[in-house]
């Protein structure tokens, strides 16, 4: 910790009270009530009431709360969430919303560069490349499996209001998803008007946020192993690997492959009321290799039931076609199944219950979350614009195998996403974090650049088919434009440099524009200190039940591998 985290911490433990505290708030009702809903009471002791946060919160005071009728008022929503088999969740959010609006959290605002940065320098492009694919291969050889981690930012996300809040409560389906979002919030609200807001969200430079070491959460999904698969192809591509590396490569994107189409498999069912295979980001245990707290502990925090999603599915099927798999599995056309899920015009509440970023327009955009067998999606269910990325970059992957050119359906269901990310873009919502559920925009814009890439590689006539209207080239310019303008031309850290590089190489942007996120990857490289080249940043979140990243160490080093290799690679076939 540094000396700012000790006098946050200081101010955290000896600051004056202002008012009652969480404590004085919810032990009376949350401690040990022993009647109601037993999961409410467990949360609290688990996530909020612990020997770590307590000491930290009991401070924490709200004036407010000075009012009878406002500490009534509370206490009286959390005894009937509590107590009632079937709790008004609307009624119960209010006056907990009410007082999240009382403060206002903020995106990242980098600062913009005052100097020019050198040209990159192939050597150290190189250097780093062979550096962080070493990374990932000691991780595979350490652990039998490339690990992400998960964190838990109590301040809560900034783009989750009071009217979020309320929103998120009536259109989860789980009851203890909804315990744990409402104690959640309730919590934020105490840290954010508090000097432990300067401790549990300091400052950080550039957007991506950095993951805090000590309540890393490791755990193993599809999800990953696609992407990872996908970082050992990129490796192998660009022939820095020794022969001994690209060999473990190889055989660990063999056993990854695996995972995702095998081991993390099930079955559910389709519009048709037929069997269709996807794939869940967190298989049965013991395969998502929790530690033994949380995989005690998952359940108390609200995540009992974990269903598939439509974008491990899209991300498992693309990695295993990229990597050449011959599962039968693949033959599956997915977008099939994706119509079952696709948002009509004017049709937006049956598929969208949590609208947290309702200033977009759904139409023509998949939902996340896919009914189990048993018909349980305990998340409710969203709809985010980068997963429907995932799902055009898998269906041009696959576009003969499916026949997409010669099934109206199937061209259909493509022309209607690829619209809706036309709209996006036009309006200027993709820059703004709001518009995402689980991704940063600068997220987005790489990820537009990988689908660009697989549209690419498409024949003529298959392009014209899909876009007939020139879409992927406005979108091009929009968030090229974007990427240059906006985030490049501001403070960056690694995994941000990482991700404009994946945009600018993938969208042919011209070299001179690498020079700040190569300078970036190159000044900060060695930061991870002994567990990897680079420190571990936000790659993807979840706004519900707070603000949960999901990143780690290898997941930088990935990212910044197929940044350096797609610019090596532009830079090299430029000067040739």
């Amino acid at each position: 910790m540094s000396f700012q985290h000790f006098a946050a911490a200081w101010r955290a433990l000896t600051s004056p009270r202002h008012g009652p505290s969480l404590y004085d708030l919810c032990d009376p009702v949350l401690l040990r009530p022993g009647q109601g809903d037993p999961h409410l009471a467990k949360f609290y002791r688990t996530a909020l009431a612990n020997p770590a946060l307590r000491p930290l919160l009991r401070r924490a005071g709200i004036p407010e709360l000075r009012d009878p009728s406002c500490f009534e008022a509370l206490r009286a929503a959390l005894t009937r969430a509590r107590d009632d088999r079937s709790p008004d969740w609307a009624a119960i959010g209010q006056p907990v919303a009410a007082l999240l609006d009382t403060f206002q959290l903020r995106h990242p605002r980098p600062k913009l560069l005052i100097s020019a940065p050198p040209p990159p320098n192939l050597h150290d492009i190189e250097h780093i490349v062979r550096s962080c694919g070493a990374h990932l291969l000691r991780s595979w050889r350490n652990n039998g499996f490339i690990p992400a981690y998960a964190s838990f930012n109590l301040i809560g996300d900034p783009d989750l209001g009071g009217r979020e809040l309320v929103m998120a409560l009536t259109g989860l389906n789980s009851r203890g998803y909804k315990n744990s979002t409402l104690l959640f919030n309730l919590a934020r609200i105490f840290i954010a008007r508090s000097p432990a807001a300067d401790l549990i969200n300091p400052p950080w430079r550039g957007i991506a946020e950095p993951m805090w070491q000590p309540i890393r959460i490791r755990h193993r999904s599809a999800y990953y192993d696609a992407f990872f698969t996908e970082t050992l192809l990129s490796f192998i591509g660009t022939g820095l690997a020794s022969a001994d590396q690209a060999a473990a490569a190889r055989r660990a994107i063999a056993t990854m492959t695996d995972f995702c189409l095998k081991t993390s498999r099930e079955q559910v069912r389709g519009p048709d009321g037929g069997s269709v295979s996807v794939i869940t980001a967190l298989a049965p245990l013991p395969h998502p290799r929790f530690s033994r707290f949380f995989a005690g502990i998952k359940q108390d925090l609200g995540f009992g039931i974990y269903v598939p999603d439509c974008d491990t599915t899209a991300c498992a099927f693309s990695a295993a076609t990229q990597a050449g798999c011959a599962d039968p599995v693949l033959d599956q056309p997915l977008l099939d199944f994706y119509a079952g899920y696709q948002v009509e015009a004017g049709a937006n509440q049956p598929r969208v219950t949590v609208p947290l970023n309702d200033n977009i327009d759904y139409a023509g955009g998949v939902v996340t979350w896919i009914d189990n067998l048993a018909g349980e999606r305990p998340f409710g269910n969203d709809l985010d614009p980068t997963l429907n990325l995932d799902i055009l970059e898998v269906s041009f992957r696959n576009f003969a195998r499916w026949h997409v050119a010669d099934n109206p359906r199937r061209l259909a269901t493509v022309r209607q996403i690829l619209d809706f990310q036309r709209r996006l873009v036009a309006s200027g919502a993709f820059a703004d974090p709001r518009s995402h559920i689980y991704y940063l925009p600068e997220l987005y814009c790489a990820y537009f650049g990988r689908c660009y890439a697989a549209f690419s590689a498409l024949p003529a006539t298959a392009r014209q088919a899909v876009d007939p209207g020139g879409a992927f080239a406005f979108i091009r310019a929009r968030v090229l434009a974007y990427m240059q303008d906006e985030v490049i031309a501001a403070e960056m850290n690694a995994f941000d440099a990482a991700l404009a590089l994946i945009a600018l190489g993938h969208l042919h942007a011209e070299t001179a524009s690498f020079a700040a996120p190569v300078h970036c990857i190159v000044s900060h490289f060695g930061e991870g200190g002994r567990r990897g080249p680079f420190k571990a940043y936000e790659w993807n979140k979840m706004k519900t039940p707070t603000r949960i990243l999901v990143g780690g160490p290898e997941v930088t080093s990935a990212f910044v591998l197929m940044g350096l290799a797609l610019a090596r690679r532009v830079m090299m076939e430029r000067v040739a």
